[in-house]
């Protein structure tokens, strides 16, 4: 009887270390940071798993006009990124010259992030107010959102040749009444 008593405290010995040793395990698991939380939820594409390794660089910086989405897609040797920002509700008060040093630095580290990428697209959107009745899915959808900016970066183009093309406008879409009204200009 005394041999039971000692197997089973024994028993319950060993599986309360056990519990222990796998608690402290658990514990000790990798915490996800925000970073990847967003680039998880804000990737898309038929390489997703490429846009979130973007979304983790790009996310853990606190830009000031909010980057929405990233996606990366693929067909044949080609490898496309794409990079919403928001053009509302921007984190600090932001020039068309910042707006423009945010493209830049987007562009830079997803470059770096993905040799691989051909061409990164960038556009920034404005929600559209609809009406309460309006359908806003399926095949009679109404837009909700406005495009307002739009630049597409070929990885042979330079951050310089950018800055150009930003000040001359070619190659780029600026909605000139949301220029207008988003930034602030420096007096």
């Amino acid at each position: 009887m005394r041999n039971r008593i000692s197997l089973r405290v024994g028993s319950a010995i060993a599986a309360g270390a056990l519990i222990l040793s796998v608690a402290g395990a658990v514990s000790q698991a990798y915490t996800p940071s925000i970073a990847d939380l967003d680039a998880a939820a804000r990737a898309s594409g038929n390489r997703r798993d490429l846009a979130e390794h973007i979304g983790e660089s790009v996310f853990a910086t606190e830009w000031p006009a909010e980057v929405s989405h990233i996606s990366a897609n693929e067909l044949g040797n080609h490898l496309i990124v794409g990079i919403r920002i928001w053009g509302v509700k921007f984190h600090k008060p932001l020039t068309r010259d910042g707006f423009v040093d945010e493209i830049v630095g987007l562009v830079d580290k997803t470059f770096a992030s993905v040799p691989s990428a051909e061409e990164i697209d960038v556009w920034a959107s404005v929600p559209i107010v609809v009406g309460r009745d309006v359908v806003v899915s399926g095949d009679l959808a109404k837009p909700t959102s406005k495009l307002v900016f739009s630049v597409t970066v070929r990885r042979d183009e330079g951050e310089a040749k950018l800055r150009a093309r930003a000040d001359s406008g070619e190659g780029i879409f600026w909605d000139q009444e949301w220029v207008r009204s988003a930034f602030k200009e420096a007096m």
